[in-house]
């Protein structure tokens, strides 16, 4: 046997590569969390069924389902992008996963790439499976996929701003209260299941503003409406975008 047969070759193993097995190990770790998939996956599909099948609201003329489908695909995405998010890197930082992870060889911007690429893919198996759930209740879409798709994106990097930005600020604690009531608070007031006419005059302009909402408007004029791709409700998504990831990269603390 020759010397150096089996010299040993130690160095990191190339970016892409720890970005893909991060964002396989955030994923897994996302979908056995029993408080994470009754906010991503089994609320949206309760409202979903409920809200469809009885007229508890009105939601104006036609189909339930056309109008709450969009919404809850709305939801699905805030509920991942921004209070899933919030509350897993909120304790990742206080149990200091963040702290040991920011010193590995994995680039502390990989790392929240893989996040990132976590939530996409907890999505797209949301949104999969709420589509086939709508679609059982008689949901008739229109529009562009291609807007759907861009909204969509344009969202989760809203929320995803937003949820860093309070999991890198505030204590874990703090974070798993004010994630939650935000929730609940937008479920009520973002256009999700209520229409936001329903509100004040005054109260509606203000909300039309939140992200949830410029979401849900969204959504509903492109699927529901068949509309192109709604500039206003995207132009507010954008700007969100910008405001959150840039807050959260000026005030992230790691530890």
């Amino acid at each position: 046997m020759s010397a150096g047969t089996f010299t040993p070759n130690p160095g990191a193993a190339p970016v892409s590569r720890m970005i893909l097995a991060q964002t396989a190990l955030e994923t897994r770790m996302l979908l056995r969390n029993g408080e994470q998939l009754l906010l991503t996956v089994i609320i949206p599909s309760l409202l979903l069924v409920l809200f469809s099948a009885v007229d508890i609201i009105d939601v104006g003329p036609g189909k339930s389902v056309d109008f709450l489908a969009p919404g809850i695909l709305a939801l699905a995405v805030m509920s991942t992008a921004f209070t899933g998010q919030a509350i897993a890197t909120g304790f990742d930082r206080r149990y200091g996963v963040l702290k040991r992870l920011g010193a590995s060889p994995l680039p502390r911007w990989a790392l929240m790439a893989a996040k990132t690429l976590s939530v996409l893919v907890t999505e797209v198996l949301q949104i999969a499976l709420l589509t086939v759930i709508a679609f059982a209740l008689g949901w008739s879409p229109h529009g562009n996929p291609l807007s759907v798709a861009l909204l969509i994106l344009l969202g989760t990097a809203a929320f995803s701003g937003l949820g860093l930005l309070m999991a890198g600020t505030l204590k874990a604690e703090a974070t798993l209260a004010a994630a939650n009531l935000v929730f609940l608070l937008l479920l009520v007031g973002g256009g999700v299941i209520v229409p936001l006419e329903k509100f004040p005059g005054a109260v509606q302009s203000a909300l039309g503003l939140l992200p949830i909402s410029a979401l849900s408007d969204g959504l509903r004029e492109v699927l529901q409406h068949g509309a192109a791709l709604p500039w206003g409700d995207a132009a507010i998504l954008a700007a969100w975008a910008v405001l959150g990831l840039g807050a959260a990269a000026r005030w992230f603390r790691w530890e």
